[in-house]
């Protein structure tokens, strides 16, 4: 990317280091997709850390957060048609280190990959009577085998490779909301701070939106960037897992997108999470 110069803003945007996440940036790296009149600097942070920094701070103009999250800086931020990832029959799942049903981890101790996340909200609406414990998200199949917790929610890469690891599968959410409810789960969105003004954030929407369309048209280069972020996945592990969570519903969320996020927001207030569901602008 260029280097900026004193005329030029700034547009800070936050993302964490997985590959699914750097695959959508790729135009953005390859000089490819722009936001005009501004240069893009990215912010690499694990989720939670930007959770809290768009909630304490708010001061990135663009990052990624998770949908609950997002409950909480709804009149800070605005949330980008594009961008977003979405579980179709697929999403956290919910492990332990011998087979057992949900019912059984009543009291049982689980743990989450930090309490801003939307796999903890997902845990609370659907298993609300599990005792939650915070542990680093690449750090919980290990915490389980180890016994240190009942069952986990896993996160990332670790969808992918857990079987080979050992590990049970409790619940997938994802497939979970699609048998159930038909709709896939709602799980990591792409935010724009509001007080940018119209102009910028659609602005910001747009160049966003060509980034990830130049990944789509240099596939090949674009997964081979991403794998520099993948934790130990191999380059079909890792196109399996980038296309997971970039697909269709990524480039635009459209009304189904959007009747999962509100879904989600009103299983959340249902399960007390939140106190209310926020009104969600899409931009």
């Amino acid at each position: 990317m260029s280097t900026p110069s004193t005329s030029v803003r700034t547009v800070r945007f936050g993302h964490s280091p997985d590959a699914d996440d750097a695959y959508m940036f790729y135009g953005f790296h390859t000089g490819e997709a722009v936001i005009d009149g501004c240069h893009v600097e990215h912010v690499l942070q694990d989720i939670q850390s930007l959770n809290v920094r768009a909630i304490e701070k708010a001061d990135l103009e663009i990052t990624a957060v998770s949908a609950h999250a997002y409950s909480f800086i709804a009149d800070k931020y605005a949330v980008l048609a594009c961008g977003a990832s979405f579980g179709w029959g697929y999403g956290p799942v919910l492990v332990s280190k011998t087979k057992r049903t949900p019912e059984s981890l009543a009291g049982k101790r689980v743990a989450i990959p930090g309490k801003l996340t939307t796999a903890a909200l997902l845990l609370k609406t659907e298993f609300p009577s599990c005792e939650t414990v915070e542990v680093m998200f690449d750090d919980i199949p290990r915490a389980v085998l180890a016994g240190e917790v009942e069952a986990g929610v896993i996160i990332h890469e670790s969808q992918l490779t857990y079987e080979a690891e050992g590990l049970q599968k409790v619940c997938d959410f994802g497939e979970l909301w699609k048998e159930r409810d038909g709709l896939p789960v709602p799980l990591g969105l792409d935010v724009v701070r509001r007080d940018l003004g119209p102009e910028l954030m659609k602005a910001c929407s747009v160049g966003f939106r060509k980034s990830i369309d130049a990944a789509f048209a240099h596939e090949e280069d674009a997964i081979r960037y991403a794998l520099q972020f993948g934790r130990g996945l191999d380059v079909p592990q890792g196109k399996k897992f980038v296309h997971m969570y970039v697909n269709d519903l990524t480039l635009d969320m459209g009304e189904q997108g959007r009747k999962g996020i509100a879904l989600l927001y009103e299983r959340a207030v249902k399960a007390g999470a939140i106190t209310k569901a926020p009104d969600f602008s899409v931009i």
